[in-house]
C-alpha cells in the first residue's frame, strides 16, 4: 500500500508545497487545516484523487480537535508513515500590553503544545509497529530571540528543546523524531514582514529539501544550509554585540 502523511497546517505554506511534493511521489496524504474548502480546492486544482486524500477539519491549539482528526485519520487511511506537525502562527507581541499576553499563550498553544497534541495520539501505535517519523517544523527563530517576536521566538526555542527530548524518549522504539528549522520561506507567515530576509525561499523549494531530510532520516536541520551557518554565528556572539546588531530592527506587526 502507497505510503500516508499527516500534515497539519495544510491549507498554505509550507504545509501545502509538503503536500504537494509528497503527493508527486505517490504517496496518500491526510491533510489537516482549519479551512477544509480552500483545502478541496487545492486538492481539485492539482488532480488529485479522491482516493488518494482525506481532509479533516481541527484546530490544533485544542487537543481533543486535534486527537480527533488523528482518530478519524486511523480509522479512514490508516497509521500513518510521517506525521509532520507543522501548524503554526506568528504575530508580534508587546509585552507591556496585557492584550498580548492573550496572544501570546495562543501562540505558544499552537506551535509549541499543538505539536505535541499533533503526535500524541499515534505515538503508541506506530512505537509498537516500530517504526515512523514524526516531524516538528520549528525555525530557525528558536535559536535566538528577536524584538517583538518573544512569543514567535520562545515558541519555537521550546519545540525544539521538547523535539530533542521526544527523540530521546523514542530512540529505542524505531520511531524517528525529526527537528526541521526553515530559515525564511516566502508564505503568509513572513509576507507582511518589515525587515529583510536574506536567503529567502520558496515553499516548494524548502518542501523538497525537507523531504529529502526526512527520508534520510535525519535528527535535526536548518534549511537552507546558509541559515544554518548565520543562526551559529548568532548563536556565538556576545550578548552585548548580539544586542547592537538588532538595535533599530522593524518589529513584527501585532496583532493579527
Amino acid at each position: 500500500m502507497q505510503r500516508l502523511v499527516f500534515i497539519t497546517g495544510a491549507s498554505s505554506g509550507i504545509g501545502q508545497a509538503l503536500a504537494a511534493r509528497y503527493a508527486e511521489a505517490g504517496w496518500r496524504l491526510a491533510l489537516v487545516a482549519r479551512r477544509e474548502f480552500e483545502m478541496k480546492t487545492w486538492a481539485s486544482a492539482h488532480g488529485l484523487r479522491a482516493d488518494s486524500y482525506q481532509i479533516y477539519s481541527a484546530d490544533v491549539a485544542l487537543p481533543d480537535s486535534i486527537a480527533a482528526a488523528a482518530a478519524a485519520c486511523i480509522a479512514a487511511q490508516g497509521l500513518p508513515d510521517v506525521v509532520i506537525a507543522n501548524a503554526g502562527i506568528s504575530i508580534g507581541v508587546d509585552t507591556a500590553r496585557r492584550e498580548d499576553v492573550d496572544v501570546m499563550a495562543r501562540i505558544f498553544a499552537v506551535n509549541t503544545v499543538g505539536m505535541a497534541a499533533t503526535f500524541q495520539p499515534f505515538i503508541d501505535a506506530m512505537a509498537e509497529r516500530g517504526r515512523g517519523a514524526l516531524v516538528g517544523v520549528a525555525s530557525v527563530a528558536g535559536i535566538r530571540g528577536l524584538p517583538g517576536h518573544g512569543a514567535y521566538c520562545g515558541s519555537k526555542a521550546a519545540a525544539i528543546s521538547y523535539l530533542e527530548s521526544l527523540r530521546g524518549e523514542l530512540r529505542p522504539s524505531g520511531v524517528k523524531v525529526v527537528t526541521l528549522c526553515p530559515g525564511y520561506v516566502d508564505t503568509p507567515l513572513t509576507q507582511k514582514n518589515r525587515y529583510p530576509m536574506p536567503f529567502l525561499m520558496a515553499p516548494a523549494r524548502f518542501a523538497d529539501r525537507a523531504v529529502r531530510v526526512i527520508e534520510a532520516g535525519a535528527s535535526y536541520r536548518v534549511i537552507p544550509w546558509q541559515m544554518a551557518f548565520v543562526a551559529k554565528l548568532l548563536r556565538l556572539l556576545p550578548n552585548a554585540l548580539f544586542d547592537r546588531l538588532l538595535a533599530g530592527r522593524p518589529r513584527k506587526h501585532r496583532g493579527a
